[in-house]
């Protein structure tokens, strides 16, 4: 099952470690099969606030994603963006094709029901 690195990135600010960042981050998805869905164009908001932009790194699995972030290669990089760019990372497992919403509902409602909570 796919997992993905999702960035909320609400600050940037113009670097040469954010350029030196960016050559050299590729390399360090190689090895993990990590590919970009996502790299930070404006958004639009359709519903609330968001500020800033956002990343979308797909991996093949969640211990692809994992290995990636605590990779040697990634360590060596990561400072060239934290200290610049103000944001949260996530590692996320998704869904699969046979995913159904309404599945899900139905066992959030059995759980709350199994811990008396209402689901109203």
């Amino acid at each position: 099952m796919s997992a993905y690195g999702f960035a909320h990135l609400r600050s940037r600010r113009n670097h040469s470690d954010i350029l030196e960042y960016l050559v050299r981050i590729q390399a360090t998805l190689d090895p993990f099969a990590g590919r970009f869905v996502i790299h930070g164009p404006p958004v639009e908001v359709v519903e609330g606030v968001w500020p800033g932009s956002m990343v979308l790194i797909e991996f093949p699995g969640l211990a692809e994603a994992r290995a990636w972030y605590d990779s040697p290669a990634y360590r060596a990089i990561l400072r060239l963006r934290t200290d610049h760019v103000e944001g949260d990372l996530v590692l996320i497992e998704g869904v699969g094709p046979t995913y159904d919403p309404a599945e899900r509902a139905h066992t959030l409602r059995t759980e709350a029901g199994r811990a008396g909570q209402s689901t109203t």
